[in-house]
């Protein structure tokens, strides 16, 4: 198997040519309304201008990929316990079918459904999946193989906002994270706006690694690549060349790059000719050039070529994949490539744009604009073992009164390996000291009468190869105490319309509250002269019907019938009205 891959590696890469020429391309997606996005995909077309699709794979494979960022080793090993999310617009109906052929065609595993890889939903963690689009199922099958192609080994998750709003993709982005998603890859944007410095919260997750493409049409920067919280990527020309490396990249003149007009510089960032948030952080190979091959039958027929930052965004997340997560770290955010130079190659040439010059549209060595710290060069030093570091604590969900349930969230940590959490519920009489309860150690808890009038907290445990830490909630309550048994009456329908000597119906309902289980007694009164009423059954626990019969001698009239409920002590009425007419 090993030998028949490697072969392959070996056609795909000599079918293609050492340096790049001209290819006509397009944007995949039209230009953004207010407060939307586009895609960041850029496909090769025809003379006319649509895709040009080809019978066979045109452009990089996941072999050339590997080849030209040093990853064939650790793609071929490591992986297996992270999951890639990707989260694009709208539905591609073919997805998993169209990734399947790909993987197909180079090699790599199976990534279905039925296999527990892959698992498609909407932006509510669902299967209610928006309408389809064909531009945006072009960059959803880009990026599920490309993330196939870096890590073949991924868990892949695909999260499908309703549109492409900024709102709809951050709350898909969210579910991502929700569901466990370990990477998390967008590749969109829009120009910023000012409200994006509170929006950006949505793409704060700490532990998961959140790439973003920078853009595809040059200088300027987009958001949410301007987000502290993301690795913003830009992109490259990569071709083959005579070197040791046997590649060589350039800055490709369509990857976005400058400084945002809102949000803060974070720390990890030191370059001087931008006082607030540079992009990008890292890049790799975006230009149509030297695109890539992608398979997609949505809307089109088959193998299809794309370049744009769009390629870029989804390698980088499988390279933080195969490195273990790198933000599972207490690494923050997108800061790894700062500290880690040595494990990327240094662009040094080519522009994006027209900015007198300087570093943020233009290669240099070491930090530019375009490129960012530069490309994969393999996936660095292994990630250190660090042990668990909470970042916001656990809650607790629930209302604090007797016979309810509460559930614990464990809050946020970072460490790696990821960590497992394990629970203890405490009691906490008023100004004493908390006591654990016995036995409550999951992550649920049901309270008793011996924790009314207490507050409750929960102390998390997380743990991994690297130590435990524990961390307390915050404390919920005093706990009320149950409130007593009782019942709702109700009836229906609330009236009825009869002619004299007929009869006519209603149902009573009983409805228990808070452990309610006797049978309550039914009477009725306000009946007029003549008229006679029954209940079936006449003592209930769930529901009866009361029968109401009217004699020819029944005055016209519009009546009030009271319909009384006894159990015990407890007593409750409700009123119908009934009409007699000629």
């Amino acid at each position: 198997m090993k030998t028949g891959i490697v072969v392959l590696s070996l056609v795909v890469g000599l079918a293609l040519p050492a340096a790049a020429s001209a290819k006509r391309h397009e944007h995949v997606c039209g230009p953004p309304a207010a407060h939307h996005v586009r895609c960041h995909a850029e496909v090769v077309t025809d003379a006319s201008g649509n895709p040009l699709v080809t019978s066979g794979p045109s452009g990089y494979g996941p072999f050339d990929l590997q080849s030209a960022y040093n990853l064939s080793s650790a793609s071929s090993s490591a992986g297996g316990s992270e999951t890639i999310a990707i989260v694009d617009a709208y539905d591609d109906p073919n997805a998993e079918a169209d990734m399947g052929v790909y993987r197909s065609q180079y090699g790599l595993p199976p990534c279905t459904t039925a296999n527990g890889c892959f698992r498609k939903v909407d932006q509510a963690g669902g299967t209610n999946y928006p309408s389809g689009n064909t531009s945006w199922a072009q960059e959803i099958s880009l990026d599920l193989d490309m993330a196939s192609a870096i890590c073949p080994n991924c868990h892949v998750k695909l999260v499908e906002a309703a549109s492409n709003s900024f709102a709809n993709l951050a709350t898909a982005v969210d579910e991502a994270a929700a569901l466990g998603a370990t990477q998390i890859s967008n590749s969109y944007g829009g120009r910023e706006y000012s409200s994006e410095v509170t929006d950006q919260s949505h793409y704060n997750h700490p532990g998961i690694d959140i790439t973003v493409s920078s853009g595809d049409s040059g200088y300027g920067v987009e958001f949410p690549a301007s987000s502290q919280y993301v690795t913003a990527v830009g992109g490259t020309s990569l071709v083959r060349a005579s070197n040791a490396r046997g590649w060589s990249e350039t800055a490709w003149s369509g990857a976005g790059s400058g400084c945002s007009a809102y949000v803060s510089k974070p720390s990890w960032q030191t370059d001087a000719g931008c006082a607030m948030r540079t992009v990008a952080d890292v890049s790799a190979d975006a230009d149509p050039n030297t695109g890539v091959a992608v398979y997609d039958t949505y809307g089109y027929g088959g193998w299809l070529e794309f370049g744009g930052t769009s390629v870029a965004s989804p390698i980088i997340a499988g390279v933080d994949a195969l490195a273990g997560g790198r933000a599972h770290t207490a690494t923050p955010y997108g800061s790894y490539p700062y500290s880690n130079a040595g494990a990327f190659y240094d662009i040094t040439s080519g522009s994006n744009g027209s900015c007198a010059g300087s570093y943020l549209c233009t290669a240099v060595l070491s930090y530019d604009g375009p490129t960012g710290i530069g490309t994969p060069n393999g996936i660095g030093a292994p990630v250190a073992p660090s042990p668990p570091v909470n970042v916001s604590p656990p809650t607790i969900s629930g209302t604090p009164t007797q016979n309810q349930t509460l559930t614990a969230n464990p809050g946020t940590w970072t460490g790696s390996p990821t960590p497992t959490y394990t629970h203890q519920w405490n009691r906490c009489p008023q100004g004493g000291t908390c006591a654990s309860i016995s036995g409550a150690t999951g992550s649920t808890y049901t309270l008793t009468s011996a924790d009314v009038g207490q507050n409750i907290t929960v102390t998390v445990t997380a743990t991994n190869a690297s130590g435990a830490t524990s961390t307390d909630s915050a404390p919920v309550g005093p706990v009320a105490s149950a409130p007593a048994a009782d019942f709702l009456l109700s009836a229906s329908p609330s009236s009825q319309s009869i002619k004299r000597g007929h009869s006519t119906s209603y149902t009573v309902t009983i409805t228990p509250l808070n452990g309610f289980n006797s049978a309550v007694a039914l009477t009725v009164a306000g009946l007029p002269a003549g008229v006679q009423a029954s209940f079936n059954p006449s003592s209930t626990t769930s529901s009866s019907t009361l029968t109401v019969s009217t004699s020819r001698t029944t005055p016209s009239n519009t009546y009030t019938l009271t319909i009384t409920g006894t159990a015990g002590s407890l007593s409750h009425n409700t009123n119908v009205t009934l009409t007699v007419r000629f």
